[in-house]
């Protein structure tokens, strides 16, 4: 019978994303992939440490502690690295007590194709080019980076959403850019009853959100929140589309144009996706953080 995932959380990520490998990245880029191979294959028992997303998708895999028959997610490996190469990878993996089974080694090749086959509904990658393909595959996707200091250590999961171009479609993102913030207001309180399009992420938000409602929501071992530089009146819009997708999001942060660096920090997020690079930058002096190449900011 072949293997289905149904309700499990899937999520593909690079195993650049999930280790440190910026020493055999350097040696890959100074002497090519021959003597990347043989330094790879040198070190293979040697324990990696832990990348930008690993304690994202460690405390994702705890969730499966509770009920083992069906897990909860399922975490799948997407690597340039050929099997051979990746050996040490899955070393890591074991050593750190991962429970990571699933794998596509593509020997170079752009492993995005992999994470639509898996069914993933999210992959994190630190290549801005196998992203970027996923992302036109309509998968949400994102090149994830570091956090300068140390990571949050509750139990609980936080995902930080930004709303245009993520979650929702960059069709009022257009208007902005285009005509200002006077036309941008205008066009969103006329259409507050009008949901918006879907984003890239909305689906991942949407099988977060079937997750979390294995839960009590006392007890939900995940909180997502939107953080958006709106502001009234154009929050309402955003509202009535979220109760039109009939999804909960447990925070949402209307700021107005300021800066959302020390709100994630309050918020405590082990990670945030936004579509402008320049949030992003600020925010990884705190937060693990994903940028998302869609919408017309990076057109």
């Amino acid at each position: 019978m072949p293997i289905e995932f149904n309700d499990t959380l899937v999520i593909a990520i690079s195993s650049t994303a999930l280790f440190d490998l910026a020493e055999s990245h350097r040696i890959y880029m100074e002497s090519g992939v021959n003597s990347y191979a043989q330094y790879q294959i040198e070190h293979e028992d040697e324990l990696l440490k832990p990348g930008a997303a690993f304690g994202l998708v460690k405390k994702l895999l705890s969730l499966n502690e509770t009920k083992k028959d069906t897990p909860k997610v399922e975490v799948i490996l997407l690597s340039r690295n050929s099997a051979d190469t990746g050996l040490r990878v899955f070393n890591s993996i074991e050593n750190h007590q991962l429970k990571i089974t699933r794998a596509a080694f593509t020997s170079g090749n752009s492993p995005y194709l992999y994470a639509e086959a898996f069914g993933a509904h999210l992959f994190l990658s630190t290549n801005p080019k196998d992203v970027l393909q996923a992302i036109n595959a309509g998968i949400a996707a994102a090149t994830i980076v570091s956090p300068t200091q140390s990571n949050n250590e509750s139990d609980i999961i936080k995902f930080a959403f930004d709303g245009d171009a993520v979650l929702f479609s960059d069709e009022a993102e257009q208007i902005f850019q285009q005509d200002g913030l006077e036309e941008f207001t205008r066009s969103e309180k006329q259409s507050a009853q009008k949901p918006l399009e879907g984003g890239p992420f909305k689906n991942f938000l949407s099988a977060l959100h079937k997750l979390q409602k294995e839960y009590t929501q006392d007890n939900c071992p995940i909180r997502t929140a939107l953080v958006t530089a709106r502001s009234a009146p154009a929050h309402e819009r955003v509202i009535r589309t979220l109760r039109y997708w009939d999804i909960r999001i447990d925070e949402a942060l209307f700021l107005g144009g300021m800066d959302k660096t020390k709100f994630l920090k309050a918020f405590g997020a082990d990670v945030f996706f936004d579509d402008q690079e320049g949030h992003i930058d600020r925010a990884k002096g705190h937060v693990p953080s994903g940028h998302v190449p869609n919408g017309v900011i990076n057109s």
